[in-house]
């Protein structure tokens, strides 16, 4: 057997990240990366939580954000107007 195939994901994981970034090879930062990617909640295909969501695609009843402005409660914008001169009383 492999040794990666006997070491659980997880377990692998740790140990590549254990690893100095400066010391590690391609073939273990690909290994990383392709672990985290399977690791990810979003991409497991079991759910150990009794309260999943069922339908993972569908997007939250949230209003998205909009750069971190409450569109809702602001004004509309309105273009400045310039205030004419003041007349000489001289």
């Amino acid at each position: 057997m492999n040794e990666q195939q006997s070491t659980p994901p997880r377990r692998r994981l740790q140990e590549l990240l254990a690893i100095p970034e400066r010391l590690r090879t391609d073939a273990q930062w690909d290994e990383i990366n392709e672990l985290e990617i399977a690791l990810a909640s979003v991409n497991r295909t079991e759910s150990h939580a009794p309260n999943a969501r069922r339908n993972a695609g569908a997007p939250p009843n949230r209003p998205k954000p909009d750069a971190g402005v409450n569109t809702q409660h602001k004004k509309p914008f309105k273009k400045p107007r310039k205030r004419p001169p003041k007349e000489n009383q001289g």
